[in-house]
C-alpha cells in the first residue's frame, strides 16, 4: 500500500474557509479509509476534525447496517468526540486535540486509522449475511 500525505489545513469555523496549512502527514497504512482532515481553533485550543469512511462503495442495505453495527464506543479512548456524518458513504466525524509534534500525530492518525479498520472488519463480517433482512426494511 502507498504511503498517504494528509495536509492539515485550519478552517474557519463560521465561514467554512480553509486559511492555512497547519502540517503534512504520512499515513503508512489505511490512508483510503480517510475522506478529509481539518483543523478549528476553538476556546484556547486547536481540534482536529478527521473523516473517516469505508474502504469502497457500499450498497444501500450495507449503508445502513454498517451504521447499525459500527461500534463508536471504540474509538473513545483516543478521541475526544466521534459521530455519524453525511455521505456517499458511511462516514463518521472523529475529534482529538492538534499535537505540536509530527511524530505525535502520524503516531495518533496510525493508530486512530488502525482501530477503525478493525472495527471495519468485523462489521464487514457482522453483516455479510444481513442482506434479506435490511432490504426487508426499504
Amino acid at each position: 500500500m502507498e504511503t498517504l500525505v494528509v495536509m492539515l489545513m485550519e478552517k474557519d469555523p463560521e465561514t467554512g474557509v480553509f486559511s492555512n496549512e497547519v502540517g503534512s502527514y504520512s499515513i503508512q497504512e489505511h490512508g483510503n479509509l480517510v475522506e478529509g482532515i481539518y483543523l478549528i481553533h476553538k476556546e484556547e485550543q486547536d481540534l482536529v476534525y478527521l473523516k473517516l469512511t469505508t474502504d469502497r462503495d457500499v450498497a444501500d442495505w450495507e449503508y445502513d447496517a454498517i451504521l447499525d453495527y459500527y461500534d463508536m464506543d471504540a474509538l473513545k479512548d483516543m478521541v475526544l468526540t466521534i459521530e455519524e456524518s453525511e455521505g456517499y458513504n458511511p462516514v463518521w466525524e472523529v475529534s482529538f486535540r492538534f499535537m505540536d509534534s509530527q511524530d505525535g500525530m502520524e503516531n495518533l492518525l496510525t493508530t486512530i486509522l488502525q482501530k477503525h479498520r478493525y472495527i471495519l472488519d468485523e462489521v464487514f463480517e457482522a453483516i455479510k449475511d444481513k442482506k434479506a433482512e435490511y432490504e426487508e426494511q426499504e
